[in-house]
């Protein structure tokens, strides 16, 4: 192994904004791991720190990497083994230590990363301590003293404790039986999700449980609805009340329909949120920025408060303490749950949803069509060599523009538009919503129209 010195030299594409994630072997590499864990470390200076990984190939040896770099220092790693990132939360929750998860998410095969956490599962992402540890990685951390002890390893098992605590969190008394189709895509959903449904009313058909990270059936993706369409089949086939996919590492949870049609995740924040604010009248929700209108519609209508927030992780989370808010949601299919640490976890959204569909005779998509009531555009994909230039070309069109995260203009009650650029690839997000799909399409080409005018 190579020195912290040797290692830090120059920047880290694999760094992001909210993690660590990028190409195995060449931007997230045992060197890289070795570094963060030993920085990760030093930043904290913490006595133990949480440390798991998920089911792709190199994340067993890039775990093992990190987990050298913290014992470097002088801590000593809990070693959570094989788990989902929720998992990982909940260890760094309930353990109240910062915690470290190897996993590139929903990435392709070919990548990796990690994902940071404070003690009781607290976001290190850009502006929160990631930024620290890149600038360590650079420069190299301080020499320890002559004679400094190193760190121990402990293997610990919290699946038990996991599970109860999440069955704990959702009332499923009275649930009527049920049939669902649930897509793990060989992630690790296909571990955490089984044990949660013992002693239910829940017929299962299972997809893709078998854990590879070589993702031999599909990308763990399920934001592409290319990697729905087997869910969707198979709900069909097997006349299920509704199918749930999971990302690789389990932390999003993303719903089909009855009638085999996606439900924005929007729609289901909707749901969720209805429930909770039954449970916990007039709570505040968070959301991101691009979660339709008619989410935060329905919270207020249900006697919430709406909050809006940054798009990413750390930012929904960091608005959820500051407020002490319930539950939070984005668009790309995240929910966060103010009792479990105001932290992400497909599986408990899962679960929050089979209760909010089993205790009523509705179908799913009768339940969900009042909190769809506008059109949107998805995500657009603008391709610019320097995103935010372009974000900027925009916002000249547009002085009085919302500049919170992007550039966000509303022309009314579900009439926006926000252009963002991507913190992973070379290109500007736009989302549009808009009362009809025909005003979706004139939104989208004046935009472009101006950013052609622009650019010429």
């Amino acid at each position: 192994m190579t020195t912290n010195q040797e290692k830090g030299a120059g920047c880290h594409p694999a760094i992001k904004t909210y993690d660590i994630r990028g190409r195995t072997g060449t931007e997230v590499t045992a060197d890289l791991a070795y570094g963060t864990g030993a920085a990760f470390a030093h930043l904290l200076q913490a006595s133990e720190i949480v440390v798991g990984y998920d089911m792709r190939p190199s994340s067993l040896g890039l775990a093992e990497a990190f987990a050298e770099g913290v014992r470097s220092r002088g801590a000593d790693v809990l070693w959570t083994g094989l788990t989902a990132t929720d998992v990982v939360y909940f260890a760094s929750g309930t353990l109240n230590l910062p915690a470290a998860m190897i996993t590139a998410s929903h990435n392709p095969a070919s990548d990796n990363g990690i994902k940071l956490n404070r003690a009781g599962a607290g976001p290190v992402a850009h502006g929160s301590g990631l930024e620290k540890i890149h600038s360590l990685l650079h420069t190299g951390l301080p020499d320890r003293p002559a004679g400094s002890r190193t760190g121990t390893t402990t293997e610990i098992d919290l699946q038990q404790d996991y599970t109860a605590c999440l069955r704990g969190q959702v009332d499923l008394g009275g649930l009527r039986p049920l049939r669902i189709v649930v897509d793990a895509g060989n992630g690790m959903g296909g571990l955490t999700w089984p044990p949660l449904l013992e002693g239910l009313p829940v017929e299962t058909v299972e997809l893709y449980f078998d854990l590879d990270g070589t993702f031999p059936h599909h990308d763990a993706n399920p934001m592409d609805p290319a990697n729905l369409r087997d869910l969707q089949k198979a709900v069909l086939d097997h006349q299920a009340d509704l199918g749930f996919a999971f990302d690789g590492d389990g932390d999003r949870c993303f719903v089909v329909d009855e009638l085999g049609r996606p439900v924005p995740p929007c729609a289901l924040l909707a749901l969720l949120a209805r429930q909770h604010l039954t449970a916990q009248p007039g709570g505040t929700i968070v959301h991101d920025l691009l979660t339709s209108h008619a989410t935060a519609e329905a919270i207020r209508e249900h006697g919430g408060t709406a909050v809006r927030s940054r798009v990413g992780h750390a930012f929904v989370k960091q608005q959820m303490q500051a407020t002490g808010a319930i539950l939070g949601g984005e668009a790309s299919g995240h929910y966060y749950f103010g009792r479990f640490w105001h932290a992400d976890s497909g599986p408990l959204a899962a679960l929050h949803t089979l209760a909010a569909v089993g205790t009523q005779p509705r179908p799913v998509s009768e339940l969900l069509a009042p909190f769809t009531r506008y059109a949107t555009s998805g995500e657009i994909n603008i391709p610019a060599d320097d995103p935010q230039a372009t974000v900027r070309q925009l916002a000249r069109a547009f002085p009085d523009a919302d500049l919170l995260d992007g550039l966000t203009v509303v022309d009314g009650p579900g009439r926006w538009f926000n252009l963002r650029a991507s913190n992973v690839d070379p290109v500007a997000r736009l989302t549009i919503e808009a009362h009809t799909d025909a005003e979706v399409d004139d939104q989208r080409n004046r935009v472009l129209s101006l950013l052609a005018t622009a650019h010429n």
